[in-house]
Parts: C-alpha cells; structure tokens; sequence
C-alpha cells in the first residue's frame, strides 16, 4: 500500500471508526487513540485494502483493540482491587500474634539483667557499634560482646525462638 492510498483510507474512514469506537467505549480519547492503532496496524501490515471498500476489516481490527484493552482494563482493576483488600484487611490471625509476641519481648526485656539490657537497646534500638557501646561504657569490646551474646541467648529462650 502506497502512502497515497493509506492517506485516502485515512480520511475515508478515520472519523467513521472513532465514532464507533465512542459508541462502543464512550470514551474521546481512548477512541481517537483506538482509532489511530487500527490505522497504524493496517500500516504495519501493509494490508491491500481500497479505501472505500474494505471498511469492514478496519471495524472488525477496531473492534478487536477496544476488546483488548478492555480486558487489560478489567484484568488491572482486578488485580488492583484485590491488592488493596491485602492491605486493607490485615489477617487478623496474624495481628494477634504480632500483639502476644510484641508483649512477652517487652516483658522479657524487663527479665534481662541491666548490664545485658543496656547493651542490647544500645546496639538495636540506638544502632551503636560495638566498639562505640564499649567506649561510652568504659569496657572492652570482648565484654560487650559477651553480654549481647546473653542478651540474646535469654531473649530467644524466652521467646521461644529457635
């Protein structure tokens, strides 16, 4: 197909097919777009159409689109829709779980001796080094080491980790 005949199928049937596709999709701009694919694929493919003949054919490619990405539509409200109900509606299950385990570590927090304690919410809750809980505390390193190492020893027993 010639750039002169493709034009001459342009102008003979561009307004015709958006206005179906309004029809169809009553949507402006996805029907102009709708309408601009279906000539561009008839580019593409280089299809020997007469531009006033073949009006069917361009219907049945518009037709075709329009479906398509109605369904792409539908298929990412779904899966849009379904994502916000997981954020939405935590599993309740789960949030007990989180509540009990969040109240024995704060209570097995409590249980740590104070030497053990320190170093702990120094190192997690502060995120010192262990070289820097060693010089504002005025111990070596080895020693801290040695009561983060307690720390979590009793913590993992008293939360049941393994």
């Amino acid at each position: 197909m010639t750039q002169k005949e493709f034009r001459m199928l342009f102008e003979a049937h561009f307004e015709d097919i958006r206005r179906y596709l309004y029809f169809r999709s009553a949507d402006a701009a996805l029907s102009t777009d709708i309408a601009q694919e279906t000539f561009l694929k008839v580019w593409e493919k280089q299809f020997e159409l007469e531009p006033h003949k073949d009006a069917a054919l361009l219907y049945k490619i518009s037709g075709d689109i329009l479906v398509s990405h109605i369904r792409r539509e539908n298929l990412s409200r779904k899966i849009h829709r379904e994502l916000v109900l997981q954020l939405v509606e935590p599993d309740l299950n789960q949030e007990v779980q989180y509540r009990e385990l969040k109240e024995r570590y704060q209570k097995a927090l409590i249980k740590l001796n104070e030497k053990q304690r320190v170093v702990f919410m120094m190192s997690r809750m502060e995120h010192f080094t262990y070289r820097e809980i060693a010089e504002r505390l005025g111990i070596s390193e080895k020693a801290v080491e040695k009561r983060m190492n307690g720390a979590l020893k009793f913590l993992r027993r008293e939360l049941e980790i393994t």
